[in-house]
Protein backbone atom coordinates (compact mmCIF):
# COMPACT_ATOMS: atom_id res chain seq x y z
CA UNK A 1 0.00 0.00 0.00
CA UNK A 2 1.44 3.38 -1.00
CA UNK A 3 2.46 5.57 2.27
CA UNK A 4 -0.55 8.79 2.94
CA UNK A 5 0.03 12.06 2.81
CA UNK A 6 0.14 11.85 6.52
CA UNK A 7 3.02 9.30 6.56
CA UNK A 8 5.36 11.25 4.13
CA UNK A 9 4.61 14.14 5.83
CA UNK A 10 5.84 12.69 9.45
CA UNK A 11 9.08 11.11 7.35
CA UNK A 12 9.38 15.13 6.43
CA UNK A 13 9.24 15.65 10.27
CA UNK A 14 11.36 13.73 11.39
CA UNK A 15 14.25 15.31 8.93
CA UNK A 16 12.97 18.81 10.18
CA UNK A 17 13.48 17.14 13.89
CA UNK A 18 17.14 16.62 12.87
CA UNK A 19 17.88 20.03 11.80
CA UNK A 20 17.21 19.85 7.82
CA UNK A 21 15.07 22.16 6.42
CA UNK A 22 12.07 20.71 4.24
CA UNK A 23 10.85 23.60 2.84
CA UNK A 24 11.56 25.51 -0.11
CA UNK A 25 10.61 29.13 0.34
CA UNK A 26 10.52 30.80 -3.50
CA UNK A 27 8.00 32.47 -5.64
CA UNK A 28 5.76 29.31 -6.16
CA UNK A 29 4.08 31.02 -9.54
CA UNK A 30 0.43 30.36 -10.06
CA UNK A 31 -1.37 27.72 -8.24
CA UNK A 32 -4.82 25.70 -8.64
CA UNK A 33 -7.26 26.16 -5.86
CA UNK A 34 -7.30 23.03 -4.57
CA UNK A 35 -4.23 21.91 -2.12
CA UNK A 36 -2.05 19.63 -4.91
CA UNK A 37 -1.98 16.94 -1.56
CA UNK A 38 -4.92 17.33 -0.69
CA UNK A 39 -4.49 17.67 2.74
CA UNK A 40 -5.94 20.16 5.09
CA UNK A 41 -4.03 21.18 8.33
CA UNK A 42 -4.71 22.57 12.10
CA UNK A 43 -1.79 24.03 13.88
CA UNK A 44 -1.54 26.33 16.47
CA UNK A 45 -0.79 30.15 15.61
CA UNK A 46 2.55 29.84 17.81
CA UNK A 47 4.94 31.79 15.62
CA UNK A 48 8.12 29.66 16.48
CA UNK A 49 5.70 26.46 14.62
CA UNK A 50 7.14 26.90 10.38
CA UNK A 51 4.10 24.28 9.63
CA UNK A 52 5.28 24.14 6.21
CA UNK A 53 9.11 23.42 6.98
CA UNK A 54 7.84 21.05 10.02
CA UNK A 55 5.94 19.28 7.46
CA UNK A 56 8.07 19.39 4.24
CA UNK A 57 5.19 21.09 2.56
CA UNK A 58 5.50 23.65 -0.61
CA UNK A 59 3.25 26.60 -1.13
CA UNK A 60 0.29 25.43 -2.48
CA UNK A 61 0.23 21.78 -1.03
CA UNK A 62 -1.90 21.94 1.98
CA UNK A 63 -4.37 24.03 3.62
CA UNK A 64 -3.08 25.49 7.12
CA UNK A 65 -5.42 26.41 9.63
CA UNK A 66 -4.02 28.16 12.47
CA UNK A 67 -5.41 29.29 15.66
CA UNK A 68 -4.21 29.82 19.63
CA UNK A 69 -3.86 26.00 20.74
CA UNK A 70 -4.58 24.28 17.56
CA UNK A 71 -8.10 23.96 18.42
CA UNK A 72 -10.80 21.89 16.54
CA UNK A 73 -13.08 24.92 17.15
CA UNK A 74 -16.39 26.00 14.87
CA UNK A 75 -14.04 27.79 12.96
CA UNK A 76 -11.62 25.14 12.41
CA UNK A 77 -14.40 22.79 11.54
CA UNK A 78 -15.77 25.46 8.81
CA UNK A 79 -12.62 25.76 7.45
CA UNK A 80 -12.48 21.94 7.45
CA UNK A 81 -16.16 21.45 6.00
CA UNK A 82 -14.76 24.31 2.84
CA UNK A 83 -11.19 22.58 2.74
CA UNK A 84 -12.64 18.78 1.85
CA UNK A 85 -16.28 19.11 0.43
CA UNK A 86 -15.58 22.13 -1.94
CA UNK A 87 -11.49 22.23 -2.63
CA UNK A 88 -11.11 17.70 -2.09
CA UNK A 89 -9.06 17.72 0.35
CA UNK A 90 -8.95 13.99 1.98
CA UNK A 91 -6.37 14.07 4.89
CA UNK A 92 -5.91 16.16 7.90
CA UNK A 93 -3.13 16.29 10.03
CA UNK A 94 -4.15 18.40 13.60
CA UNK A 95 -0.41 19.75 15.27
CA UNK A 96 0.04 20.55 18.78
CA UNK A 97 3.00 21.17 20.00
CA UNK A 98 5.46 21.05 23.87
CA UNK A 99 5.84 25.08 25.68
CA UNK A 100 2.35 25.40 24.24
CA UNK A 101 1.06 29.17 25.83
CA UNK A 102 -2.48 27.96 25.56
CA UNK A 103 -1.66 25.56 28.27
CA UNK A 104 -0.71 28.11 30.74
CA UNK A 105 -4.28 29.39 31.31
CA UNK A 106 -8.01 28.93 30.96
CA UNK A 107 -10.39 30.55 28.69
CA UNK A 108 -12.38 31.32 31.71
CA UNK A 109 -9.09 32.51 33.26
CA UNK A 110 -8.64 34.77 29.86
CA UNK A 111 -12.26 36.08 30.19
CA UNK A 112 -12.01 36.82 33.31
CA UNK A 113 -8.62 38.95 33.00
CA UNK A 114 -10.11 40.66 30.41
CA UNK A 115 -13.17 41.73 32.36
CA UNK A 116 -10.66 43.35 34.85
CA UNK A 117 -10.29 40.43 37.80
CA UNK A 118 -7.32 41.54 39.25
CA UNK A 119 -6.41 38.08 40.11
CA UNK A 120 -7.03 36.77 36.79
CA UNK A 121 -4.83 39.61 35.69
CA UNK A 122 -1.63 38.83 37.86
CA UNK A 123 -1.88 34.80 36.98
CA UNK A 124 -2.31 36.08 33.46
CA UNK A 125 1.02 38.67 33.37
CA UNK A 126 2.83 35.55 35.20
CA UNK A 127 1.90 33.28 32.73
CA UNK A 128 2.88 35.55 30.03
CA UNK A 129 5.90 37.03 31.62
CA UNK A 130 4.60 40.69 30.47
CA UNK A 131 1.64 43.18 32.07
CA UNK A 132 -1.54 42.11 31.50
CA UNK A 133 -3.99 44.47 30.36
CA UNK A 134 -7.62 44.06 30.74
CA UNK A 135 -9.96 45.91 28.83
CA UNK A 136 -10.74 48.44 31.02
CA UNK A 137 -7.10 49.99 30.36
CA UNK A 138 -6.66 49.43 27.13
CA UNK A 139 -8.37 50.42 23.60
CA UNK A 140 -8.47 47.32 22.28
CA UNK A 141 -11.85 45.47 23.46
CA UNK A 142 -12.82 42.20 21.96
CA UNK A 143 -16.03 44.42 20.69
CA UNK A 144 -13.07 46.88 18.85
CA UNK A 145 -12.10 43.84 17.07
CA UNK A 146 -15.91 43.26 15.04
CA UNK A 147 -14.74 46.53 13.28
CA UNK A 148 -12.79 44.45 11.13
CA UNK A 149 -15.74 41.81 10.51
CA UNK A 150 -16.93 42.09 6.86
CA UNK A 151 -16.22 41.47 3.26
CA UNK A 152 -12.96 40.54 2.29
CA UNK A 153 -11.43 43.41 -0.01
CA UNK A 154 -8.19 43.31 -1.99
CA UNK A 155 -5.42 45.06 -0.91
CA UNK A 156 -5.26 47.25 -4.23
CA UNK A 157 -8.90 47.85 -3.99
CA UNK A 158 -9.83 51.53 -3.80
CA UNK A 159 -10.59 53.56 -0.71
CA UNK A 160 -14.14 53.12 0.38
CA UNK A 161 -14.90 56.14 3.20
CA UNK A 162 -17.15 54.24 5.17
CA UNK A 163 -15.12 51.42 5.64
CA UNK A 164 -12.03 54.03 6.72
CA UNK A 165 -14.43 55.68 9.18
CA UNK A 166 -15.47 52.12 10.69
CA UNK A 167 -11.65 51.20 10.88
CA UNK A 168 -10.66 54.69 11.95
CA UNK A 169 -12.23 55.15 15.39
CA UNK A 170 -11.47 51.48 16.09
CA UNK A 171 -8.19 51.83 17.64
CA UNK A 172 -8.88 55.69 18.82
CA UNK A 173 -6.60 54.54 22.22
CA UNK A 174 -3.72 52.74 22.06
CA UNK A 175 -3.24 50.12 25.15
CA UNK A 176 0.26 51.01 26.96
CA UNK A 177 3.35 48.86 25.86
CA UNK A 178 5.03 47.00 29.06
Amino acid sequence: MAASTTDRSLDNNAQYASGKATHKSAYPGKQPIQPAKRLAVVACMDARLDVEDLLGLQTGEAHIIRNAGGVVSDDAIRCLIISHHLLNTNEIILIHHTRCGMLAFTDDLLKAGLEGDPAAEKLLGQATARAFMSCKKCAATPSTFHAFRGQIEPLDAPRDAKQTERLAGTFGGACPRS
